[in-house]
């Protein structure tokens, strides 16, 4: 780092996004030999500026911005930064720092007006509660730093604060009631407490909101009635996460138009019928209250929500049938009312009226009837989810016209890439290889840093089609092997009849194939080798003959993929006839094949010879009486003559003195 010492008049350094990759206190101390540290701002946000804050920051009295966010600084902050008594902005985001944050360096700081310190997760904020500090916020940014388990109290001396975050901050007390009761409120334009263990009611106090705040509570243990205050004059209200249980009437009829865009009250333990209040709420884009147990018919006023774009009802006890109102929501681009227990048909025209949609989820209902060949109509449909219903009928053979999927992953719906650009905090929860998971926008802090509450999974890429467990018949139709974009394809558990669309190759960018539990016949298609993406495939209990195709991972899949086709056969299942191997014939050396002949003919000869010796001796002594008697004359005779010789022998022997 070259000395800027010669620089001594400077009052502002703007070095931001110029790839700098210095040491910190090196470049502090290129400043070293100025008598008087002029600088008034210092900006060298977005490089690679590594270490502490050092001790030699305090000299630098002047200034009144410093901005060192998005660098590597993993040291500790100094507490000469006590100080700049001049310092109104104080920007330290997305670094590695850590160590302790007290009121010395804070004390002396009366004219700070901006502190953002996320996301140094090892800061360490402590700070007395009853702290009362020199300054006067306009933004206070602590979010994930380490300001619990104590709500910060000092926050209530602020009177103009517009922006507060101190969300995923450890905090595990309950707000006290004079935060609410407090002056902070006609300027406040974002604050964010969630992923805390907040705990506790919440007041319906009367509060008067300015500038449409952003208001967001959600991820905490906080219980009791949902205060109808939150939804006055607010533009976005998350309440989930908590155990909110009762209230929700009130706060639903207001009887006054609300400004609310975005409200969340999913997962919670609201336990109410579904009020019919929603003329009130005709600016909503967003509307989450699934996970609760909602009952009752979803009301005819939902139809005023003609600017929602996404609307998510799923895992509630609703019944009843879909509103003839709903195709007034033309705006919808998700719709998710899965595990509930809504009857009826689906509206004919359901795919005229909502040409915006993009992901459908009605799966685990009672719906009954066909499926409308109005969904063909969807140009922008990428996920289809009726399964676990009572839908009769065959498949609409129109839907190669599902331009979406017609796509690769690449071409996604532009719609959807604008909205969820829009709308971030939206997603849709799709089952997705036999698991229910949450998609939604795909992004990447600056430090690689997400929540573990928020999936990264792409909703943009992922198309699917999912009608298993209904009561379809009838054929496959072949069209459905233009749709070349498809993640998913389940068709299982119906009554599907005739044979595997031959052409299924084409789906090249498949990963899951279920066509099990039908009625299925035929071979399995030999284009099926052609998708090498699969990783779940599932055509088990249907009636399929013929072997196995051969190639890429087909036989990688284990025996269910297959079982329950009597007719079915090869690897991994049985070997199919004619498939044995003929046998081996050994070829020897010569060598070993000669020495092998001589030894059998050598035995068969001596059995023979034996044979013939003691049948032609002892056989004509049989049949021959004069030979017989010849015989044994000339055995009598040649023992009498041995034993006569043996005798001479031995009295000689016994006469020698």
């Amino acid at each position: 780092m070259k000395r800027l010492d010669n620089l001594c008049s400077l009052e502002s350094l703007n070095l931001m996004s110029t790839n700098l990759n210095y040491k910190f206190n090196d470049i502090i101390q290129s400043f070293s030999k100025c008598p008087h540290k002029a600088l008034t701002s210092l900006q060298l946000s977005e490089n690679h500026v590594w270490g502490s804050i050092p001790d030699n920051i305090g000299a630098f009295s002047f200034l009144r911005v410093l901005e060192l966010y998005e660098n590597q600084l993993n040291g500790t902050i100094s507490q000469s930064l006590g100080k700049l008594t001049m310092l109104e902005g104080l920007d330290l985001s997305y670094n590695y720092l850590n160590g302790t944050l007290t009121t010395t360096h804070l004390s002396n700081l009366y004219k700070l007006r901006d502190l953002n310190l996320f996301p140094n997760t090892e800061i360490v904020v402590n700070i007395s509660a009853n702290w009362i500090p020199p300054f006067q916020l306009d933004t206070l940014i602590l979010k994930s730093c380490k300001v619990g388990p104590y709500f910060p109290r000092w926050i209530i001396t602020q009177k103009y604060l517009s922006e507060i975050d101190i969300s995923n901050a450890g905090i595990s007390d309950t707000i006290p009631i004079s935060f609410w009761n407090s002056s902070l409120w006609p300027g406040i334009r974002y604050l964010d407490m969630s992923l805390n263990m907040i705990y506790g009611t919440i007041p319906d106090v009367s509060i008067i909101f300015d500038n449409l705040p952003q208001i967001k509570l959600g991820y905490n243990l906080l219980e009791g009635v949902i205060p109808s205050f939150l939804r006055n004059n607010v533009s976005t209200l998350y309440l989930n996460n908590n155990k909110f249980s009762k209230g929700l009437i009130p706060f639903l009829c207001p009887h006054i138009q609300t400004p609310l865009s975005d409200l969340d009250l999913s997962s919670n333990l609201i336990s109410e019928k579904l009020p019919d209040c929603w003329s009130y709420f005709d600016q909503l884009i967003h509307l989450h209250l699934e996970n609760n147990n909602l009952w009752g018919g979803l009301p005819n006023s939902m139809g005023a929500l003609n600017q929602l774009g996404g609307l998510h009802f799923s895992n509630n006890n609703l019944s009843g049938s879909l509103p003839a109102s709903m195709v007034n929501c033309t705006s919808l681009v998700i719709l998710d009312l899965a595990n509930n227990s809504l009857i009826g048909h689906i509206p004919p025209d359901f795919g005229h009226s909502l040409r915006n949609l993009v992901v459908v989820t009605l799966q685990s209902n009672r719906f009954v009837g066909v499926l409308p060949t109005s969904f063909c109509y969807l140009s922008f449909l990428q996920i289809l989810d009726l399964s676990n219903n009572y839908i009769s009928g065959t498949i609409p053979r129109c839907l190669y016209k599902l331009a979406s999927m017609a796509n690769t992953e690449d071409d996604s719906s532009p719609l959807l890439g604008y909205y969820l650009g829009q709308n971030p905090n939206d997603d849709a929860r799709v089952m997705w290889k036999r698991n229910e998971q949450t998609f939604g926008r795909s992004y990447s802090s600056p430090l690689g840093i997400l929540s573990v509450f928020v999936d990264n999974n792409p909703l943009t890429l992922l198309k699917g089609i999912d009608l298993s467990n209904n009561k379809l018949e009838g054929h496959i139709p072949d069209g459905i092997s233009s749709l070349i974009g498809l993640k998913f394809l389940n068709l299982s558990r119906n009554n599907l009849t005739g044979g595997i669309v031959s052409r299924i190759g084409q789906l090249t960018s498949l990963e899951f194939l279920d066509l099990s539990h039908n009625r299925l016949s035929g071979e399995i298609p030999p284009s099926l080798t052609q998708i090498s993406s699969l990783s779940i495939l599932d055509v088990s209990y249907n009636n399929l003959t013929g072997k196995i195709p051969v190639g890429t991972q087909l036989q990688s899949f284990d025996a269910l993929s297959y079982i329950g086709n009597p007719g079915l056969c090869g690897a991994p299942l049985s070997k199919c006839a004619g498939d044995e191997a003929p046998a081996i014939t050994r070829i020897g050396d010569g060598k070993q094949d000669t020495k092998d002949d001589f030894m059998l003919g050598l035995y068969i000869s001596v059995v023979l010879g034996f044979i013939v010796g003691f049948w032609g001796v002892c056989g004509t002594l049989i049949l021959k009486r004069s030979w017989r008697h010849a015989y044994f004359r000339f055995y009598e005779n040649t023992r009498d003559k041995i034993y006569v010789i043996w005798v001479v022998k031995i009295a000689r022997a016994w006469r020698r003195p």
